[in-house]
């Protein structure tokens, strides 16, 4: 079967041979990320401890070949599939299913760290650790774990926020931003969406929701709730949250301006500021995911994708421009 490898090629790899008990799902479609991209870099990522490479691919669709009696599923369901294992000794988060805060970081991630990801034509799942696709997504059920990944952000602001959500600003227009907006939108809450492409389909994305779109939040005001999904305006994030709301920092980006921490400090305890890191997800988060993109317009997913090639043109989905947003990596 063919998989697309850390080594930057699609190879032939031997069928693969589940354990007892384990799914075996045939690959519809694999998104792709900043993640994928920084693995592919050589700047993140670790193999198993057996080679120096190991299959790319987190974000994903597959249709169940074969399942265990028991396990729930039945071959032709859609799945997709969780990304994160739980330290196995374990610490005292994973130790009661919370493997998304592992502690210790001795988890393993399909596709990221220690595991071979989703990224071949055929790989194995544990039932435990999938999640059934509604048929009417069809391919869109890719867009599950990047949903995941923001309906936890918007668990903890839940979690921290002592004021009225009236107001959201989401910092960045990529899938996982204009994911967090339609999230919030679906919340009916009054979204603003800042990024630096004007014009264009990220721009047409907001609006097509009833969100505001600027270039800047210069001049926005205060937000009960902040979504930061580039990892550059950590800044802008807690100077735009309102007392007594709450920043999510979601993006992992490149840098941002120098901090004046003492300023910093005074306008969090001033403001009875939260401010969070949030990453990964569990089951109940690609729930949550999974019920948001049922309840969603299927004519606006869809135009999150502005990028789908087939997995020997692969390299083009790695390419990014001003107007791409998502882009899949199909499975014939």
């Amino acid at each position: 079967m063919r998989a697309l490898t850390t080594r930057g090629s699609v190879v032939d790899l031997p069928e693969p041979s589940p354990a007892e008990g384990e799914l075996l799902v045939e690959a519809v479609a694999l998104g792709v990320c900043g993640t994928d991209r920084e693995i592919l870099a050589g700047r993140i990522g670790r193999p198993p401890p057996d080679r120096n490479w190991f299959v790319l691919g987190h974000e994903s669709l597959g249709k169940v070949v074969r399942a265990p009696e028991g396990s729930g599923f039945a071959p032709g369901d859609l799945v997709t599939g969780i990304v994160r294992r739980p330290d196995p000794l374990p610490c005292p988060l994973c130790a009661v299913g919370r493997f998304d805060l592992c502690e210790n970081g001795r988890y393993a991630e399909r596709g990221i760290q220690g595991l071979d990801g989703y990224g071949a034509q055929r790989f194995p799942l544990e039932p435990e650790y999938a999640v059934g696709v509604a048929a009417a997504l069809g391919g869109l059920g890719v867009l599950v774990e990047p949903t995941s990944v923001v309906a936890k952000a918007w668990q903890r602001i839940d979690h921290v926020v002592q004021r009225p959500l009236r107001r959201a600003l989401v910092l960045g227009a990529g899938p996982i931003g204009l994911l967090a907006a339609l999230l919030g939108v679906q919340r009916g809450l009054e979204v603003h969406v800042v990024d630096r492409v004007v014009g264009g389909p990220k721009q047409r994305q907001a609006r097509a929701l009833g969100a505001e779109y600027h270039a800047s939040p210069e001049g926005l005001g205060r937000f009960d709730a902040v979504l930061e999904c580039t990892g550059v305006l950590v800044p802008e994030a807690v100077e735009h949250t309102a007392a007594a709301g709450g920043a999510v920092l979601i993006g992992h980006g490149g840098g941002s301006r120098t901090l004046d921490l003492a300023a910093f400090n005074d306008d969090l305890l001033s403001g009875n500021k939260a401010v969070l890191g949030s990453v990964n997800s569990r089951r109940e988060h690609f729930a949550a995911a999974h019920d948001a993109l049922c309840a969603a317009d299927p004519d606006w997913l869809a135009g999150l994708v502005t990028c789908t090639v087939p997995l020997e043109q692969w390299g083009v989905a790695f390419e990014t421009g001003p107007d791409d947003i998502k882009s899949i990596i199909t499975f014939g």
